[in-house]
């Protein structure tokens, strides 16, 4: 399986561009709030506006909430596949962690 590229969004009024990407910091963060993925299909609206706030807020932590719930609702009608990619991102730590990928050498071994 290979990497999920991050979702680059751009604020057409200022130019300004942003990267949405999960790691497992942001997603620990994302858990400790209290987000489950699997409410995503139960409430869609609720849960893709969080979705969408904690994949944005890896990069953009100095960002408000209201700045990134603008620019989410600026994009209009959201691409077919958007919700996918999110949870795609969301999973992409989970994955590299299972396929056994790591930032450094493992430094620990397990029999």
């Amino acid at each position: 399986m290979s990497e999920v590229k991050p979702m680059i969004i751009t604020d057409n009024e200022t130019g300004e561009r942003y990267t949405l990407e999960f790691d497992k910091d942001s997603v620990r963060f994302a858990e400790r709030n209290g987000f489950d993925i699997d409410d995503l299909g139960k409430y869609p609206m609720t849960k893709l506006e969080e979705l969408f706030w904690y994949a944005f807020r890896k990069h953009h932590m100095r960002v408000d909430r209201l700045k990134a719930n603008k620019l989410l609702y600026g994009i209009g009608k959201l691409p077919d596949n958007f919700a996918e990619r999110l949870v795609a991102l969301y999973a992409e730590p989970y994955r590299a962690f299972d396929e056994g990928e790591t930032e450094t050498t493992p430094f620990v071994t397990v029999e």
